[in-house]
């Protein structure tokens, strides 16, 4: 056997092995009991008060017709009038957004506008002496990043900031805090559901769903990205609180006092999702999700795109190291906390895993494979597998395009444009996000928030159901 057959045969188990164990995960993950929120909507209104609930709009130089869009849904919100907010967030000096909100405001005349100054203004006081106080902001006591004030101009910012402001001048002992991205557009029933879930979990975050996966090609694939794990594999870490989880960073539900409780967001991460979650989790607070999606638009293109998942892929690094140690995480769940971020991880093997494998293919056919029995059977435990895993994908993703996809044909046009040839070359493509993510942990990166452009994408769809509805 030469050389070069050795080193072939050697990366072919190893890239088989690592297939395997990301598949075995994956159908474990699968496995896990999902803690669904039970929306009764007889039952929450005739419960008596309905808690009050407010929400955050965060936004950065947002078009204007992106943000109409997101306000067009949030009207349709059904909750007791008086006992819900919904407060835009913009910086001190997005001016253009400031005035493009002050315009919807006309049209809109729930909304309210609470501008977020700089760190330096005397008005952040009353985050700094809550941390103080607080423990589980060990961001605040420990480390290069302990008393300073200086913190990164992004979304996370924006959130600590109201938070801590609107709970000071809240006169109820327990609100819940909700917030969306701007160009999300959560369904009628949004509060209500997180009214219902209020009372059993400490967490509620909905499923979201991508509002234009037809747009364009790019648009399609990185739609299949939450068909996979948002609105499929993510409901199941919940896992009746035995799994440490994260949240989805929109669409979700705390108990804001809780939150502060628990030292809120760490601003020194470039994502807050992963983080606050395992945060929670290890403070003992559960999550519940509620079925019912947020509609959100996807990048239309694959450098948008790059653009979005490599903040993502820097943000899990930053949340799966120092950070689970300095929160107290245990050694077996920190194990755990890291295959969260396995299904991501394992695309890095594409490269490697799919031409090996057609090499290993075509030897096979030719009749001159040097790989050995016990070899061909792990490659067939792996393809049987992953036609498992792709099966229950599929079915999945078939069910959920009708929430968006009202016609059958565009249903089946949307399946054929994620086929699993078309899917495994995006794959392969996710391997450049995840090397720059990687290159920005590394490089101490994300500090600033790089937004992810919005087109006003859902723009139609949303019309559309309000019309339906109305």
């Amino acid at each position: 056997m030469s050389i070069t057959t050795v080193v072939l045969t050697v990366v072919f188990v190893v890239t088989q092995l690592l297939y395997l164990i990301t598949l075995v995960h994956d159908l474990y993950l699968l496995s896990r009991k999902v803690d669904w929120v039970e929306l009764d909507e007889d039952a929450v209104w005739a419960s008596g008060t309905l808690p009050k609930i407010v929400l955050l709009y965060p936004v950065l130089r947002e078009p204007q017709e992106t943000m109409r869009t997101t306000f067009v849904g949030l009207d349709e919100l059904e909750y007791e009038r008086g006992r819900y907010r919904i407060v835009a967030i913009p910086n001190h000096d997005d001016e253009v957004t400031i005035a493009a909100l002050e315009d919807l405001q006309d049209e809109f005349a729930w909304l309210e506008i609470l501008v977020v100054p700089p760190t330096s203004d005397p008005s952040w006081e009353t985050v700094w002496e809550s941390w103080e106080q607080t423990e589980q902001a060990y961001w605040w006591h420990t480390g290069a990043t302990a008393g300073d004030r200086d913190l990164p101009p992004k979304k996370t910012r924006q959130l600590l900031y109201a938070l801590y402001t609107l709970d000071a001048r809240e006169s109820e002992d327990d609100w819940l805090l909700n917030y969306i991205d701007a160009d999300s557009v959560p369904p009628h029933d949004h509060l209500l559901a997180g009214a219902a879930g209020a009372p059993h979990f400490d967490v509620i975050q909905s499923t979201n769903v991508a509002g234009n996966l037809l747009d364009t090609w790019p648009a399609s694939w990185h739609a299949m990205d939450h068909m996979c794990w948002d609105g499929m594999r993510y409901p199941h870490l919940s896992a009746r609180g035995r799994h440490p989880y994260w949240v989805l960073g929109k669409g979700l539900f705390y108990h804001a006092p809780d939150l502060i409780a628990m030292g809120s967001f760490n601003p020194w991460v470039t994502i807050e999702d992963p983080e606050v979650g395992m945060r929670l989790w290890v403070n003992g607070r559960r999550l519940g999700v509620i079925a019912s999606p947020l509609i959100e638009e996807v990048p239309l293109t694959l450098g948008r795109g790059l653009t979005q998942r490599k903040r993502w892929i820097c943000g899990f690094y930053q949340s799966l190291g120092a950070c689970l140690r300095l929160m107290g995480m245990r050694r077996r769940d920190r194990i755990r906390a890291w295959t969260n971020f396995l299904p991501c991880l394992s695309l890095t093997v594409n490269p490697l895993g799919v031409p090996i494998g057609i090499w290993a293919l075509w030897v096979w056919y030719e009749g001159t494979s040097p790989l050995p029995v016990w070899l061909i059977l792990l490659a067939i435990s792996t393809i049987v597998l992953y036609c498992v895993s792709m099966s229950i994908t599929y079915a999945s993703t078939w069910r959920r395009t009708a929430l968006v996809l009202e016609h059958r044909r565009d249903r089946l046009r949307y399946m054929l444009r994620v086929n699993p040839v078309f899917l495994w070359a995006y794959w392969l493509w996710w391997s450049v996000p995840i090397a720059v993510g990687t290159w920005m942990y590394f490089r101490d990166g994300g500090r600033v928030w790089e937004r992810t452009e919005k087109t006003d994408a859902i723009h139609e769809l949303v019309r559309d159901v309000v019309s339906r509805e109305e």
